[in-house]
């Protein structure tokens, strides 16, 4: 069965009006509606929507993190020397009314100012600071002034600034050789410093150690020699009681004792007369 031409017409006029009343907006998108040019509405949530054809038309953006990846640039430090940066920002579309009125929409003229605002906001943020503290601390300080002040450029565009990040700092080659010698230079002074001050320590500590080692050895002798001579005083006190009371077995005690001590060896040799007093107790029967 062969269909009227006029009616086959009719069905695909149909179908391409009704192919023009619907669209679709996904969740990662931002969709504004124009009516004859003019924008009516921003506020489209993610769903199918109708639209009247040929009196409105729709444009679509995306709504996700969009990446600016800025090639390396050189700034001055405020020792006036040279570093080449490597940042990126990320941003996203938050007011799309916004960033239709201020760019037209282009990416591309988003990513060109903020990569001049960006510049020119690291110039003046490198030209305060010297490599020293752009190494350590100093990198940190300036990607925090710059998310902040990159968001009121933000806004004007109808975008939030999520993040920027330097990714890099280098150094001309023709200048990285003289810094990082001038560099081990200065840890090497630090080093030895740090050195000079510990052997000056070590050597206050094995001082006083000396001094109060020599204290205890001076009071230890004293110790001992107070000590001596209570033991002498109560041997002598001893060795008289003992006398006192046998004087001749005292005097014979002590005979022996000398006669051991100089006879003990057997290679002693003593020359005394027989008749000394050395030897009157060989005398007696």
């Amino acid at each position: 069965m062969k269909m009227n031409p006029i009616m086959l017409f009719a069905l695909m006029a149909v179908l391409f009006v009704g192919a023009n009343s619907v669209f679709t907006v996904d969740q990662r998108e931002k969709a504004i509606v124009f009516r004859l040019g003019e924008i009516v509405r921003t506020d489209i949530e993610p769903g199918l929507h109708f639209k009247a054809p040929f009196i409105n038309n729709v444009r679509k953006y995306d709504g996700r993190i969009q990446t600016l990846d800025s090639s390396p640039e050189r700034f001055l430090t405020s020792e006036k020397k040279n570093v080449i940066v490597d940042t990126f920002v990320k941003w996203k579309i938050s007011n799309v009314d916004n960033f239709y009125r201020s760019v037209g929409g282009d990416q591309r003229q988003v990513d060109t100012r903020l990569n001049q605002f960006v510049k020119e906001g690291m110039r003046a943020a490198f030209s305060k600071q010297t490599i020293k503290e752009l190494i350590s601390v100093g990198r940190d300080k300036i990607r925090l002034g710059l998310v902040a002040d990159i968001n009121e450029l933000g806004k004007s565009l109808g975008i939030d600034i999520v993040d920027v990040r330097i990714k890099r700092i280098d150094l001309p080659e023709e200048v990285s050789s003289s810094v990082y010698k001038r560099m081990e230079s200065e840890r090497e002074r630090v080093a030895r410093d740090f050195r000079s001050r510990g052997k000056e320590a070590a050597e206050k500590i094995k001082a006083n150690a000396d001094k109060e080692g020599e204290i205890i050895l001076a009071n230890a002798y004293k110790t001992s020699q107070i000590l001596r001579g209570k033991g002498d005083a109560e041997a002598a006190k001893t060795y008289a009681s003992a006398y006192n009371k046998n004087k001749e077995f005292f005097a014979f005690y002590r005979s022996l004792d000398a006669y051991r001590k100089s006879m003990g060896s057997g290679n002693d040799l003593i020359v005394l007369e027989p008749t000394s007093d050395f030897f009157r107790y060989f005398k007696k029967q």
